[in-house]
């Protein structure tokens, strides 16, 4: 089962694809790029428990979208963009997201993935809330959910023990109503 693509500026959110394995692999075990994600990425992955992943995800699963982050005009692997635990009664979906090397933090990408992902699920899909967790040391993505309209929604202090520490879970939170109320101030500003 194919999906449209959802097209930004410089990325889209694509289909999962077999050749997707590469760069993904690439970054699977990467202790820069997975120690601000969960403790599934405590232990090495396998080729076989990655290849089993990227099938799972090419398979419509009613509680589950994924999306590829890809370069817009190449198509190729950047990162990717779940929307799981969708809980289709109360209409709330859960986010992470991951880019998938160094170079590639920093340049707007998962922010203009957040941004696509966040539209398609209250516009298309009919979501009212959207929910994600946050390590306290990940300053970079708190400042890219924030900046894409999520609240902290309280703090989980000490819950988790990474690098040699305690750290605090940061759950966020982002309803329909108020992002649409900010896209409206938006478009008050910005008048095409």
């Amino acid at each position: 089962m194919s999906m449209p693509h959802v097209i930004g500026r410089k990325v889209m959110l694509r289909e999962y694809r077999i050749e997707d394995l590469v760069p993904i692999r690439r970054w699977v075990n990467d202790p820069a790029v997975v120690e601000s994600l969960s403790d599934i990425f405590l232990y090495p992955h396998t080729l076989e428990s990655t290849e089993a992943y990227v099938r799972a995800m090419m398979e419509p699963r009613p509680d589950c979208r994924g999306f590829v982050i890809a370069d817009a005009q190449t198509e190729l692997y950047i990162g990717q963009i779940n929307l799981d635990a969708i809980d289709w009664k109360n209409r709330v979906g859960r986010i992470g997201i991951v880019i998938g090397s160094p170079e590639q933090f920093g340049r707007g990408y998962g922010t203009e993935a957040m941004r696509l992902l966040i539209a398609f699920a209250f516009d298309q899909m009919g979501l009212n809330r959207l929910e994600l967790e946050v390590y306290d040391f990940n300053e970079r993505a708190i400042r890219c959910y924030r900046s894409c309209g999520f609240r902290e929604e309280g703090r989980l202090r000490q819950k988790l023990f990474k690098n040699g520490r305690y750290v605090d879970v940061i759950p966020m939170g982002l309803l329909r109503s108020e992002w649409l109320a900010s896209r409206s101030r938006t478009e008050a500003r910005d008048p095409e």
